[in-house]
């Protein structure tokens, strides 16, 4: 599986992100820019995550990201997991939106 740190996922140019978190998880704390699609639904809504180019997958710390980055990758998709997830994000001091 490929994996992306969060220093080098916050250095890149406009990253395609997908955050498979709970709505209320997002809703308290999320990357700006990402898209929400909650690991549960992810069969359901695979085709509305982008496929022109590598996607970066967040969770809070890396599981569930982990499991969706195994489905997308079976699915042809270029999905990279980022490790840690959004609790490494906020440990690195990386802006963040929502109600926290």
């Amino acid at each position: 599986m490929k994996e992306i740190t969060v220093a080098e996922l916050a250095a890149l140019d406009h990253p395609a992100i997908v955050d498979v978190r709970e709505q209320s998880e997002y809703d308290t704390v999320h990357a700006e820019g990402v898209r929400l699609i909650p690991l549960g639904e992810l069969v359901q809504r695979v085709d509305e995550v982008p496929r022109t180019g590598p996607v970066y997958v967040v969770c809070h710390l890396g599981g569930r990201s982990a499991q969706a980055t195994g489905f997308l990758a079976a699915q042809g998709i270029d999905a990279i997991n980022v490790v840690g997830g959004m609790d490494a994000w906020q440990r690195a001091g990386l802006p963040v939106s929502g109600k926290a």
